[in-house]
């Protein structure tokens, strides 16, 4: 039922009665993957910081003091380190992830296709976030061997605005289609606490679901807020919104995978449960999610030992 469903119908599903809704997202995800199973995968910063972009939430934008110190872009030996690191602790995406507006042609572009040829042959997922893409620039990433290029839409159309006037919507949805078309999965999600309605939530997950090809990755993410940032007076988003936004994904999405990511270090383990049960079948292992906290790969261990949760295993 994916890419044919109205708004008004996942507006009736998000409204539902919570327990109700994590009910039916349960079934959806017994029905659709293998339940009790979750994707740990690992998120890089390849090149940190100094980023042109206004995004009203993040540490990385060069119009904001939050003190973040800047990084060029990584060697790509020191990548590969990392990558190996994070396969012999039990992630099997790597993820890499680049303060770009949009990533320019020759040196950058040569490198970063060198990272992802290194990382394929280790028989990992790989990711990527570079920003804005070129039609050209996604099929080679495809040939370097790119399984997924990440591109969160953030919030709805209408708010969209109200976070980011650096870019358009649509510049958000073309490079989500250019990666499409090359034949790279998609990986888009949003941000709640943004400010952003109930309505606001709704519309994303109808952007989401209306694209040409449907995202095959979701990621569910809580703002942190970031002292000298616009909203870095953003009040935590409760585990009930969590729940609710993960459950109306996972039944909208049902062979997706939800993507627990941005705010997770802030969760108690009955509240990570709750996600799970919700229909979260992914989370992001290490001490930093791109610039923000996150959990550590002990901490992860010992949760998923606690509820019974199994690692997934490599698809190649």
């Amino acid at each position: 039922m994916e890419n044919s469903w109205a708004r008004e119908q996942i507006a009736t599903i998000y409204h539902s009665p919570l327990l109700s809704l994590i009910q039916q997202s349960a079934e959806v995800h017994r029905q659709n993957q293998k339940s009790g199973e979750v994707q740990v995968c690992t998120l890089l910063s390849i090149k940190t910081g100094s980023c042109v972009e206004d995004c009203g939430y993040c540490s990385q934008s060069s119009r904001y003091k939050t003190g973040l110190e800047s990084q060029k872009l990584m060697e790509i030996t020191a990548v590969l380190e990392a990558a190996s690191t994070a396969k012999a602790s039990g992630s099997t995406r790597f993820c890499m992830g680049a303060a770009w507006r949009n990533i320019k042609d020759k040196n950058d572009f040569e490198h970063v296709l060198e990272m992802v040829r290194g990382v394929s042959v280790m028989g990992l997922e790989v990711c990527s976030t570079l920003g804005m893409l070129t039609d050209d620039q996604a099929a080679k990433l495809k040939e370097a061997g790119l399984t997924a290029y990440n591109h969160n839409i953030d919030t709805s159309r209408e708010h969209y605005p109200n976070v980011v006037t650096t870019r358009t919507y649509d510049d958000r949805l073309e490079t989500l289609e250019r990666g499409g078309n090359a034949k790279i999965s998609i990986c888009s999600g949003g941000i709640l606490g943004l400010g952003e309605s109930h309505e606001d939530r709704i519309s994303m997950l109808h952007t989401l679901a209306s694209l040409t090809v449907t995202p095959e990755s979701i990621p569910a993410n809580a703002i942190v807020p970031v002292k000298g940032t616009p909203r870095e007076e953003s009040p935590r988003v409760s585990v009930w919104e969590m729940v609710r936004m993960i459950a109306t994904a996972r039944i909208v999405f049902p062979s997706a995978k939800v993507r627990l990511s941005a705010g997770r270090s802030e969760m108690s383990e009955v509240e990570q449960a709750l996600c799970f049960m919700a229909g979260a079948n992914s989370i992001f292992s290490g001490d930093k999610l791109l610039t923000t906290p996150n959990g550590s790969v002990t901490a992860n261990h010992a949760l998923f030992d606690l509820l019974g949760i199994t690692s997934m295993k490599p698809v190649n």
